[in-house]
């Protein structure tokens, strides 16, 4: 039977190959990760109280924002893993990228914070520990780097597992800065030493947060991955065989590992199983090259559009983006 012009019809494909690095985190090391971290900033809040050090206290501050950060990603691992149902159609993957927002904006908040102490204890310098700064500091970078390392896979694919991963990664280079300053304390009497490491853990912590925070806005705002380029993409598919010309092209990131991709693509006049052979090359073809798992394909034939909006088989003239 073939395809009217004046007719069009669409072909789904949720090939649903994203995978979740996250779920194969061990939630018994992610509850551990957030209890032993826990107990560090109580114990760093103590110490950097009696030794006088704002560094301690700078860094028990991000500790206590890892430990949130763990928290947030361990509750959104545990969600994610619902399965879809009438509600939450693409099921929830959103809250992972939620939780990436928040421990995103705790950061900063931290670095402002930060900042505000340094600037303080600038224009009022005191006495500080500098045995004790160099001892925490030691013992807080090596919890940290283990707990990255527990994170360290889960990271590449899932932004809310690599905010958390920052988190400490982050926390140890800051450490690293405590004990730096602990010794210039310590051996070289510089009480200075103290404010100024605090003020580069501000800057390390704000700028470490920024690309979560852009690349998490960014998927809540349905824009298109930031590593696609979608005018690739358009090319790919107006390239395929029996492909005349391709408009309305969207593409968003629904959660961690899993990008949706809806357009129209113009046929000639064919059968209905031809133009399901294109809806399926078209669905390969952003799987394989794009890695772009749930595909919504419309298929028009030639010149049912010709009065429709945006619609033109000419690449420059495609609507990009995701709009409902």
């Amino acid at each position: 039977m073939a395809v009217e012009p004046s007719h069009t019809h669409r072909c789904d494909h949720d090939h649903h190959e994203h995978h979740h690095h996250g779920a194969e985190l061990s939630d018994r090391k992610m509850g551990f990760a957030v209890g032993i971290t826990l107990l560090f900033v109580i114990g760093e809040i103590v110490a950097g109280a009696l030794g006088h050090s704002l560094a301690l206290l700078s860094d028990a501050g991000h500790n206590f924002a890892d430990a949130a950060a763990l928290g947030f990603s361990w509750y959104a691992l545990h969600i994610a893993r619902r399965p879809a149902d009438g509600a939450m159609t693409f099921g929830y993957h959103r809250v992972g990228i939620l939780a990436a927002l928040v421990n995103a904006v705790s950061l900063v908040v931290i670095a402002l914070f930060i900042w505000w102490g340094a600037i303080g204890r600038v224009m009022h310098p005191v006495q500080v520990n500098g045995a004790m700064m160099i001892v925490v500091a030691a013992v807080a970078i090596v919890l940290n780097g283990i707990i990255g390392l527990w994170l360290h896979q889960g990271a590449q694919d899932d932004l809310n597992i690599r905010g958390a991963y920052l988190h400490m990664l982050g926390d140890a280079i800051a450490a690293a800065g405590v004990v730096v300053a602990g010794v210039a304390v310590e051996f070289f009497h510089l009480p200075l030493a103290d404010p100024v490491v605090s003020f580069a853990i501000g800057g390390l912590i704000l700028f470490s947060s920024l690309g979560i925070l852009k690349e998490s806005v960014n998927v809540l705002l349905e824009g298109a991955p930031q590593r696609l380029d979608t005018a690739s993409v358009l090319a790919a598919i107006q390239g395929l065989p029996g492909v005349l010309g391709a408009h309305h092209l969207h593409v968003w990131t629904v959660g961690p590992g899993a990008v949706a991709c809806s357009c129209h693509i113009i046929v000639g006049q064919q059968t209905v199983r031809e133009g399901q052979t294109i809806c399926q090359s078209v669905a390969v073809i952003l799987r394989d090259r794009f890695q772009i798992g749930h595909t919504t394909v419309q298929v028009e034939s030639e010149g049912s559009c010709a009065d429709a909006p945006n619609c033109s088989i000419q690449a420059t003239a495609a609507h990009i983006g995701h709009h409902h």
